[in-house]
């Protein structure tokens, strides 16, 4: 008789980002405990309250105390020393490239007394694009487009950070990108629902923010926005901003801003475009807007991304349904929300027994 059983890691670490500090730490967290495992939830210092909370709804629900262990601190610390300890067995994250990295290389050394290979389970964001071909219907694309670039203040991994598009339209979908661009409202977004951008997360991202649009100045055409916003209330607001002409290898088109800045692309041709999409080191969501079946279908095949949507904007997964994760250096695509996701929280024994 022969039986294949999934049974606990152990220990983990659990580091979730500030951007989504209820669905990400939620799903996290979650996911380790009911795989059997015990956790250690160290929140994004920007958001711990938020984190608490969800801390307190599982305790409420009846997760026990000693299953569910919540520690805040600086991620450089706090986080660093969780990681590199001998007893942990692994660590979820959900974050930059730059601190991924760093998790993944230090959970690979093996510590004095340390007895596994600790497991790495890593979101770490993206430089996607949208793609659009001259058959596209350009009015949904340009939409799509300043969707993708702007929600959220542009403060999620899957934001649409660069607009690719094919010469032919190229001036047609910028105009339309710029004018809708220019309709959103930036303000607190406690005055209502007609408010389409708040601030960005901290005076550090300000700061980060400000410094690539800088950047971007020098590399593009700037097409709109390009400055903060002073508010009565004070805050760290800034425009959403357009940048057009952008050369695929400029900084501004390769690293991830992580704020309300758009490079546009001017593709010679499909071809070339979906070039420009896969030549990143990223590979986390990207969307194709075109009527041609043929090029989706060879999108379907060749555009290098873990999320991957035709004729609609490159946010928004919803769980269950839009799997979530990326490759490259976006991460060990992970794939949460889907149906192996509580999978990578175990490990798999192997049982015969002669009769």
């Amino acid at each position: 008789r022969d039986r294949l059983v999934n049974i606990p890691l152990g220990v983990g670490v659990i580091i979730p980002p500030w951007n989504f500090p209820g669905a990400i730490p939620m799903g996290l967290v979650a996911a380790a405990l009911v795989a059997g495992n015990t956790v250690v939830f160290k929140p994004a210092s920007q958001s711990p309250w938020t984190a608490y909370r969800v801390a307190e709804v599982l305790w409420e629900a009846g997760v026990p105390r000693s299953a569910l262990s919540f520690l805040t601190g600086p991620g450089s610390s706090t986080g660093g020393r969780l990681v590199v300890h001998p007893k942990t067995r692994f660590i979820g994250f959900t974050g930059s490239k730059e601190v991924g990295v760093w998790i993944h290389e230090n959970a690979a050394k093996v510590q004095p007394s340390q007895i596994w290979l600790k497991r790495t389970i890593l979101e770490m964001g993206g430089k996607d694009a949208v793609v659009v071909d001259e058959t596209a219907d350009l009015e949904a694309a340009a939409a799509g487009i300043v969707t993708s670039a702007f929600g959220f203040q542009g403060q999620k991994c899957s934001a649409g950070s660069r607009a690719i598009v094919t010469a032919p339209v190229y001036e047609r979908v910028a105009e339309r990108v710029v004018a809708l661009t220019k309709q959103l409202r930036v303000d607190a977004t406690d005055k209502g629902p007609e408010v389409d951008m708040g601030p960005v997360v901290d005076q550090k991202a300000f700061g980060t923010i400000i410094n690539y649009i800088e950047v971007g100045t020098q590399e593009g055409e700037l097409l709109t926005g390009g400055h903060a916003i002073e508010t009565p209330e004070g805050g760290y607001f800034i425009e959403p901003t357009v940048f057009g002409g952008v050369d695929p290898q400029a900084r501004i088109a390769q690293e991830e801003i992580f704020g309300p800045v758009l490079a546009m692309i001017c593709a010679q041709d499909y071809d070339d475009a979906l070039a420009i999409a896969n030549g990143t080191l990223y590979g986390l969501t990207g969307a194709v807007y075109s009527r041609d079946r043929a090029r989706l279908e060879r999108a379907r095949r060749e555009f290098h991304v873990g999320n991957l949507y035709f004729n609609r904007k490159c946010t928004g997964a919803l769980v269950g349904v839009h799997p979530f994760g990326g490759f490259n250096m976006s991460g060990t695509d992970s794939k949460a929300g889907g149906p192996d996701y509580l999978l990578l929280f175990t490990q798999a024994k192997s049982i015969a027994e002669r009769l």
